[in-house]
């Protein structure tokens, strides 16, 4: 594979997508499955419908404060490494090393791993294969998926836009349902539920660990940046996809909160541990509950092929600037996709899919082992703005970041905040990541002594 012509240096990414793949591809990677779940944890955690109000909305406000720094960045130096990209030109090839190996290893195949094992949690409620029917459907999605994307962008990018109209379509049949056609919550059995023992360990938790919640739910728009070097006319069409995606993402979020609260009651909402299907049943029963396992699915689905898409392009970046992963760095032109980039990628994914079975700990294991090493490399992004407007005035920026420097120094302290958040909050999980950052630095100094 590696000595077909079409994979030799010369090949490289090409402007194919449009605004609108752009827009659905975006929307697709942030809108996952946590939304069907996080609330609860949420509203747990503030105690106020004020305030779960709030931080949902705030969380739309970081996000966009966040993809105007990302749109500056991503418009003054396009590459399929996205972050990566940046990191390496603000700080050098080592730090850039670390952040790309910890995106292949943890960051992305672990949300490949753990939304394929999420879709084959709620697909076994409609089609069960048995004792490991989880198991067994995360591994089929991985195949079909990876392969899907091996043949090539076109394929990738309309499976991405059918998953994100129906991913969509669920979420505003849930703003429906909440809001329209769920029967009013029973008083006493609110009451009831209230005064029965401590709770869920989120209850109370406080302001930090709900934006640890909200901004996790929010997460991904930051992978636009590796599709910025595919986007036609991106100069333009770039800050478009990524202020449009997160509003309309955003505006969702809260009718959602809405629903949920209207349809149960905030009590009922704060101590449910399947908000989404708990409504869904209230208000049509079982036939609900089926309904919201199709969704789910769907969602996850959706969080697999996009992260997918990203995940590949920053390991073709890795493989692109160091010798001894080269055969990642490595384009298929006809197909538009770095295809070993991708088998790998499906590979490591698989590989953790198959820890899965033995030890399968969701979306709150998700958040323990990777979010202290993302929010840590986040902030390292924010401060790459100010650092690259420095070292490199002269270079076009098609888009600038409004009210500069307060909109970027924002994010990296809200970054940094978030980064003691989730240390505090995770404690010994937060190891780890740095163990596998270890992993990486011993991989990193063995290939420059190869070098």
């Amino acid at each position: 594979m590696s000595g077909a012509p079409q994979e030799q240096e010369g090949a490289a990414p090409h402007q194919t997508l449009s605004l609108f793949d752009a827009i659905t591809m975006i929307v697709g990677l942030i809108v996952g499955a946590g939304i069907f779940g996080t609330p609860a944890i949420v509203a747990g955690a503030v105690q106020s419908e004020a305030m779960l109000v709030t931080v949902w909305i705030a969380g739309g406000i970081f996000s966009i404060i966040g993809a105007l720094c990302y749109a500056e960045l991503a418009t003054a130096f396009p590459s399929a490494g996205g972050e990566y990209h940046f990191i390496q030109k603000a700080y050098g090839r080592q730090i850039s090393f670390l952040y790309g190996w910890a995106r292949m290893t943890v960051i992305v195949a672990g949300s490949i791993a753990v939304f394929a094992y999420l879709f084959g949690d709620y697909f076994s409620r409609v089609v069960n294969l048995g004792a490991h029917s989880s198991a067994i459907w995360a591994a089929l999605i991985v195949v079909v998926l990876t392969a899907v994307n091996y043949v090539g962008i076109r394929e990738g990018k309309a499976t991405q836009n059918v998953f994100t109209v129906l991913e969509v379509s669920g979420l505003v049949l849930i703003v429906v349902a909440g809001l329209i056609f769920a029967p009013t919550p029973v008083a006493a059995s609110a009451a009831a539920a209230a005064v029965e023992g401590s709770g869920p360990w989120y209850m109370g938790a406080g302001l930090g660990t709900a934006m640890l919640f909200v901004l996790f739910t929010y997460g991904g728009w930051n992978d636009a940046a590796y599709i910025s070097a595919e986007v036609r006319n991106p100069h333009r069409n770039m800050s478009r996809a990524l202020l449009f995606s997160i509003a309309l993402v955003a505006l969702l979020y809260v009718l959602v909160n809405l629903a949920y609260v209207k349809g149960l009651g905030y009590d009922a909402m704060a101590r449910s541990s399947a908000v989404a299907a708990d409504l869904l049943k209230n208000t049509w029963g079982s036939g609900g509950e089926k309904l919201i396992s199709v969704m789910i699915a769907i969602a996850a689905l959706t969080s697999v092929n996009g992260s997918m898409i990203v995940g590949a392009r920053s390991n073709y970046a890795l493989g692109r600037d160091w010798h001894m992963l080269r055969f990642l760095g490595q384009w298929h032109r006809p197909s538009g996709s770095p295809r070993n980039a991708m088998l790998v990628q499906g590979v490591i994914a698989l590989a953790l899919v198959g820890l899965g079975s033995f030890q399968n700990s969701g979306f709150k294991g998700l958040v323990e082992y990777s979010l202290p090493v993302f929010w840590g490399f986040f902030m390292l992004v924010g401060i790459s703005l100010f650092i690259l407007r420095h070292r490199e005035p002269e270079t076009p920026r098609p888009f600038r970041v409004p009210f500069y420097p307060v909109v970027p120094a924002i994010f990296v302290l809200m970054c940094g905040y978030l980064l003691y958040s989730s240390l505090t909050y995770h404690g010994g999980h937060a190891l780890v990541g740095l163990g596998v950052l270890a992993v990486g630095a011993v991989l990193m100094l063995f290939a420059k002594k190869r070098a």
